[in-house]
């Protein structure tokens, strides 16, 4: 299923992804630091869901007290219910 996720407090502004069957998959970010969430989509790509939301929640950049990858795991909990 595909999701769309609006984020809060980083440079990226949205991040569009699909899960199917606990698995992550399509991740793009809209804004932010290009290169890094490029590489992030990849690493991401193909992994259960819920391990990456967990290896990903908390993370900060900076001053933030969120990051993109916090923000990828808080989409993930959302489009899980968590």
């Amino acid at each position: 299923m595909k999701y769309v996720y609006q984020t809060k407090g980083t440079c990226s502004s949205r991040i569009d992804f699909e899960i199917n069957e606990g698995i992550l998959s399509h991740v793009v970010f809209t804004g932010g630091c290009n290169g890094n969430l490029k590489a992030i989509g990849k690493l991401v790509e193909g992994k259960p869901a819920e391990e990456i939301a967990a290896l990903l929640r908390g993370n900060t950049c900076g001053y933030k007290n969120t990051s993109c990858g916090d923000q990828l795991a808080k989409a993930i909990d959302q489009a899980l219910g968590a």
